[in-house]
C-alpha cells in the first residue's frame, strides 16, 4: 500500500527542494526517497522514473516562473515592464536555483501541459515586446536576446563569476537599461 501522503505532486515538490539545495545535476531518485523518508521502490508507484520527475520539474518551474513574470508585468509597459520582469526572473533564479535550471528544458512537441505553461511565460515576454511595437519574428529575436542576457547574468552570478567590488545589482540595472534602449530603437533604421 502506498505511504499516506505520497503523491506525484509531493514527490515533485521534494525533488524541487533537492535540486534547489544541490543543483539539478545532483538530483537522484535516491535523494528524493531519502528526503521523503521512503524506500526508493515506493516512488515508482507514483512516478515514471527520473526522466519523468525531470519533466514534471520543468512544468512546475515554468508554471512558477510564468506566474511570477505575469505578476511583475501586470499594468506595466516598455521599460517598466522590462525591468519588473527582469527582476522577477532574477529573483526566481536566485530563490529557486534548481527549479530555475529545470526551466531550460524545452517541451516535447507532444507534451501539451509543458507546452502550455511554457507558452504562458512566453506570452508575458511577447506582451513586453509588443509594448515596444515589436511583434512577429522580430519579437522572437528580441525575446531570445532578452532571455539570453538575463540567463547569462544569473548563471554567472550563481557560479560566483562576479568577483569585482562593483555592485552586481548596478550591473544588472545597467544591463536592463541597455536592453530598454535597444528595444526602444528597434525600428530605427540607423540602429
Amino acid at each position: 500500500m502506498p505511504r499516506v501522503g505520497l503523491t506525484p505532486d509531493r514527490i515533485v515538490a521534494e525533488a524541487a527542494a533537492v535540486a534547489d539545495e544541490g543543483g539539478l545535476a545532483r538530483l537522484t531518485l535516491a535523494a528524493i526517497a531519502q528526503r521523503l523518508g521512503v524506500a526508493l521502490p515506493s516512488l515508482y508507484k507514483h512516478i515514471s522514473g527520473l526522466d519523468g520527475v525531470m519533466r514534471d520539474l520543468a512544468v512546475l518551474g515554468m508554471r512558477e516562473l510564468g506566474v511570477r513574470l505575469a505578476r511583475a508585468a501586470m499594468g506595466r509597459s516598455k521599460g517598466d515592464a522590462l525591468e519588473a520582469v527582469a527582476h522577477a526572473y532574477r529573483r526566481f533564479a536566485t530563490e529557486r536555483p534548481g527549479l530555475y535550471e529545470s526551466t531550460m528544458r524545452a517541451p516535447s512537441a507532444t507534451d501539451e501541459e509543458h507546452t502550455a505553461v511554457s507558452r504562458d511565460a512566453l506570452d508575458v515576454a511577447m506582451a513586453v515586446m509588443r509594448s515596444y511595437g515589436i511583434d512577429g519574428g522580430d519579437a522572437v529575436h528580441a525575446i531570445r536576446i532578452y532571455r539570453s542576457a538575463m540567463h547569462g547574468f544569473v548563471a554567472q552570478e550563481a557560479s560566483g563569476a562576479f568577483g569585482m567590488q562593483e555592485s552586481v545589482d548596478e550591473s544588472y540595472r545597467l544591463m536592463i537599461d541597455l536592453l530598454d534602449r535597444a528595444l526602444s530603437s528597434w525600428h530605427d533604421p540607423h540602429r
